[in-house]
């Protein structure tokens, strides 16, 4: 018969003290990304060149109730065709860990320039998305998202 015991040694508490102390670290150690970040990020994609307007519909909420699943969905309007069409759309937040969200990647097979997903948003910050077109042209757009606090604001 196999007796489990349910009392720790010296080795196995310093052991676990050891991970939380590392996990404490990791935790403070995180900052969020800051619009100067954001723009060095942006800057080393695509250095100076400049972004028209239009072309993109960045559909997020303006209230955000629930910071932890963001609905974030991004339309650019391109015929995607084999001579103009999108190559690829960025997404970017002033407020996370890593500025740059998540790239999408597209072809004229595509049909259609459109992406949806879901984001994390701890505060109010700013989501930039930017086009980047077959033709070499470049467009953005920015919308702010205000996260609230269990509703109540924040």
């Amino acid at each position: 018969m196999h007796v489990v015991s349910s009392e720790y040694s010296r080795r196995d508490a310093l052991r676990l003290a050891g991970f939380a102390s590392l996990a404490v670290i990791v935790a403070a150690g995180r900052a969020d990304a800051t619009p100067d970040e954001v723009a060095s990020a942006i800057a080393k994609l695509y250095g100076e060149k400049k972004f028209g307007s239009g072309k993109i519909k960045l559909d997020v909420p303006e209230i955000a109730e629930n910071g932890l699943v963001v609905p974030i969905n991004v339309e650019v309007e391109s015929p995607m065709t084999d001579a103009d069409y999108v190559k690829a759309v960025h997404v970017f937040a002033e407020g996370n860990p890593l500025p740059n969200v998540v790239s999408y990647k597209f072809t004229p097979a595509c049909g259609k320039a459109f992406a949806a997903t879901r984001m994390r948003l701890a505060q109010t910050q700013d989501i930039i998305c930017i086009a980047e077109m077959s033709n070499g042209s470049l467009y953005m757009t920015k919308s702010q998202v205000k996260v609230t606090i269990g509703g109540c604001g924040g």
